[in-house]
This record gives C-alpha cells, sequence and structure tokens, in this order.
C-alpha cells in the first residue's frame, strides 16, 4: 500500500513539474491559440497527408494550409516530433500558416511490464500538447493480447487519470480493431476501472466498422464518455480497409447526428488514412470538408 501511495506521489510530482516547464520562447508561448468559441469543430488528421512515415510533417505542412481545415491532431510517432526542438518546429510552422493545433497522437499502450516506461512516454506526450496549447492526447492499443493486453492499458490509464486532471488534459483511448481496445466490453472494463472524465474515448466509426462493433450501441452506451469521433469510410464490416467517404459502409453521419442529439462537444476528426491516392488528395480531402461541415456549431 505504501509503493501505490508513493508511485501516485510520484506521478503526481511528475506531472506538475512537467505543467510548470517551459521549453519554448516567451514569444511562442504568447502565441499559443486562444479557447475556441464552437462547441463542435472540424480537424484533421497529419496522417491524412504523411501515412505511417517519419516525414517530419512536411507533406502535411505542404497540403493543409491549402485547405479549409484550420484545427490539426499531430500523429507524433517518432522520437523527433517530441524533443524540444521538435516540438517548437510544429509550432512555428502552426503560426507561419494559421494553423491550430487540437491534439497529440502518440505511439500506443503497452507497458509490457513496465509501467513507468509506459507512465512516463504519456506524460510527454501530455507535456507535448500543453506546449503546443492544446488539452488532448490520444492512444491506442497493442495488438490484441500483446504488450500486457487490455490489463496494462487499465494499469498505466489509473496511474494517469490524476496527473491529466492536475494538468486539464484529456486522455482519448482510441479503439482499433485487432487490439486491447477493440470492444464494447473492452471499454466497459475500461470505463468501470476508470472514473476519471478526464479519461474517454476517441470513436473510430471506421475501426469499430472494422472489428464488427454496432456503432449505434457504442454511442449509446458510452455517449456521454466520448470525447473525440475519428471520422473515415472503410470497405465492409469486419475489415479495416480505408476508401473514400461514401464508397464504404461507415455510417458517419448517422453517428454525428446521435451523438449531437446527446450533447456531443469536441472535434470531428477527418482522418483517411493512409492517403489513397496523392494525386486527387486535396480534392479528396476538401471533399470531406464540406460533407461534414454542416455539423459544426
Amino acid at each position: 500500500m505504501q509503493q501505490e501511495s508513493s508511485r501516485r506521489d510520484f506521478i503526481k510530482t511528475a506531472s506538475l513539474g512537467l505543467a510548470g516547464t517551459s521549453l519554448l520562447s516567451p514569444e511562442l508561448v504568447a502565441s499559443t491559440p486562444k479557447a475556441k468559441k464552437k462547441k463542435v469543430e472540424l480537424a484533421i488528421a497529419t496522417i491524412t497527408c504523411d501515412g505511417f512515415g517519419d516525414l517530419n510533417f512536411e507533406r502535411a505542412f505542404e497540403i493543409i494550409p491549402k485547405l479549409p481545415f484550420k484545427n490539426v491532431e499531430f500523429n507524433c510517432w517518432y522520437a523527433r516530433n517530441l524533443t524540444p526542438t521538435g516540438i517548437r518546429s510544429i509550432k512555428v510552422r502552426c503560426k507561419k500558416h494559421g494553423l491550430t493545433p487540437i491534439c497529440v497522437q502518440g505511439s500506443s499502450f503497452g507497458a509490457s511490464g513496465n509501467v513507468i516506461k509506459d507512465v512516463t512516454h504519456k506524460l510527454w506526450n501530455m507535456e507535448a500538447a500543453r506546449q503546443l496549447g492544446c488539452r488532448r492526447v490520444k492512444f491506442t492499443g497493442a495488438g490484441r493480447g500483446q504488450e500486457g493486453g487490455l490489463d496494462a492499458v487499465i494499469q498505466v490509464l489509473k496511474e494517469l487519470a490524476p496527473a491529466a486532471e492536475e494538468m486539464d488534459m484529456l486522455i482519448l483511448v482510441e479503439n482499433h480493431a485487432n487490439n486491447n481496445l477493440e470492444t464494447i466490453a473492452d471499454y466497459d472494463r475500461v470505463f468501470s476501472a476508470i472514473a476519471s472524465p478526464n479519461v474517454g474515448m476517441c470513436m473510430d466509426n471506421a475501426h469499430f466498422d472494422g472489428a464488427n462493433v454496432d456503432l449505434y450501441e457504442v454511442v449509446e452506451r458510452f455517449h456521454s464518455r466520448i470525447l473525440h469521433i475519428d471520422l473515415k469510410d472503410t470497405e465492409r464490416k469486419g475489415i479495416h480497409k480505408v476508401v473514400r467517404f461514401g464508397e464504404g459502409v461507415t455510417d458517419n453521419a448517422g453517428v454525428v447526428e446521435r451523438m449531437l442529439a446527446h450533447g456531443y462537444q469536441g472535434y470531428l476528426l477527418v482522418e483517411m488514412a493512409p492517403p489513397l491516392d496523392q494525386t486527387t488528395l486535396e480534392d479528396d480531402l476538401r471533399r470531406a470538408y464540406h460533407l461534414f461541415q454542416k455539423y459544426e456549431r
């Protein structure tokens, strides 16, 4: 019991220490975007442009400024993205192009018997988000049954929840097909163990379809814990294969409309990944914006 208390004291102290540490110049800190007036806004993920490669967001910063999107989720999966220099580079380029960082997606949960490494990694993602002026971090799980399974995810979240509350940060737990975070039962376990309002679901509609999970049952069961919605279309049920909106089976509009009826506030994130066709990418993403723009409010 004493050891558990000591560990929690460490997490709280570490999070407060991070929150008080500035990696950026005063000029950049002063440029932190102001709070939005709208309660529901569109956003785009850098993965829609960069794919899964380590491109230092160069393709994203080439394409996104040409589109109507202003809110950007950064998929920070490589070490240089999360160094002080990397964080500063993201902020400088966002300011240059008039873009607003709204979320940092880090690499997946995966304790594998070493909870402290996973906890500190997630804490640093939270600090990166704070430095970028946003309050959302997103993580999915490892492959089904791997890296300690769902038990390890829950163990790490128990440590992170108090830190998220201290830092005013939202931890978005994203579902993937064939993943430790995949089914309704998985989220029942997570939310039964973690009551914090700062821990919620990122609902990835196409991945739920890819796992043959009923989207409307997810909404009805977890609408109060859904804090972020990923919009993309999958080719067919039981297979996660991203296609252009309207070419697959995912009812993104139905999900959004039901969530809005429940009072949803948050982002609707276009995440067509990996990029389907570079020759039509800008047109595809522009069409996606106009397809879902009517839900902003």
